[in-house]
């Protein structure tokens, strides 16, 4: 087998303490990134990962061999991109993450064109509305929809996407509606939320007459997924607060009402994150730029008007 098969199954095994989740990673069996691990630990004549039944657990030995061939995948990988913008053929995988509601609507729709583009570029596409850490999980490049905080990755910034809190007619006649947003917190309404481990969602932020002012809103139903709770709404379970976009069918509609427009919720933000030196490499670049564009398409075509436009990038 290849050595630097055996290290790019080493760092993964490494960085994701499971030998199932890097043979995933990686698409091997665990039996194969097992006898990987094995070669390379018989030819370097050390213990690199102590094994229990429930864990694995790198030794010293593994720690210093992780920070040398950590480097040495980064100098492949730039050297690859290096040839690749010479040569203009750009190839290999990258990996892109985004959460399950954007990763449906807006990104699984345009990869088979980018493939088509560019066929020798492969995608791996992980939808997921937890938040993911982009470095750990050795992802190129990672979609997000809201407030984008502060970090030490880059930001290619798509788009403002309005939001609205809104609920289904049944729910109004049975609940009323809220006439002002204090009326959340009142316990009289019942508001569906995402909750995650990193979610920011358990509040809602409005525009209040004075600035924008954080909801700490309650409910009795919570998913990790958007659209569950999209659904949940539209059968009169109560208030949600989604991007515009995902919603604006249901609202043209009339099965979901717009709730507390002179206070409506801050837009949110949608924005692809990247490592610095990813968008050296032009396939990463090229993906970006591309799904920048096809993105801002979908939504316009979704909510069938402009949106408000680009946001700026970092």
């Amino acid at each position: 087998m290849s050595y630097l098969e055996n290290i790019k199954v080493f760092v993964r095994v490494f960085e994701l303490g499971s030998l199932s989740a890097a043979g995933r990673d990686q698409r091997v069996s665990p039996a194969v990134a097992s006898n990987r691990i094995r070669e390379l630990e018989k030819y370097l004549g050390v213990r690199l990962f102590n094994r229990t039944t429930r864990k694995l657990t790198p030794t010293e030995h593994g720690r210093v061999f992780y920070d040398g061939t950590v480097k040495v995948l980064e100098a492949v990988r730039e050297a690859e991109a290096a040839v690749a913008d010479i040569s203009g053929n750009p190839k290999g995988v990258i990996h892109v993450t985004a959460p399950l509601g954007i990763g449906k609507r807006l990104i699984a729709p345009l990869i088979p064109e980018f493939q088509n583009t560019y066929p020798d570029v492969q995608v791996r596409l992980r939808l997921s509305d937890r938040l993911v850490d982009i470095t750990t999980e050795a992802m190129d490049v990672a979609f997000r929809l809201g407030i984008i905080e502060d970090s030490n990755l880059r930001m290619r910034g798509l788009m403002e996407c309005k939001r609205v809190i809104c609920a289904a007619p049944d729910y109004i006649e049975n609940r009323g509606a809220p006439s002002q947003a204090e009326d959340l917190l009142s316990g009289d309404h019942n508001c569906l939320l995402l909750r995650f481990p990193g979610s920011k969602e358990f509040y809602w932020t409005l525009r209040m007459p004075d600035g924008p002012a954080r909801l700490e809103v309650t409910g009795q139903f919570d998913s990790d997924d958007g659209d569950v709770l999209i659904e949940w709404a539209l059968q009169g379970h109560g208030i949600i607060n989604r991007p515009e976009f995902e919603i604006a069918g249901h609202l043209r509609a009339g099965r979901l009402v717009p709730l507390l427009t002179d206070t409506p919720p801050v837009d949110a933000q949608l924005a692809c994150l990247y490592p610095h030196k990813r968008f050296q490499d032009p396939k990463v670049r090229l993906f970006i730029e591309f799904s920048a564009q096809r993105c801002q398409d979908r939504i316009r075509e979704l909510l069938g008007s402009d949106p408000a436009g680009e946001i700026q990038n970092r």
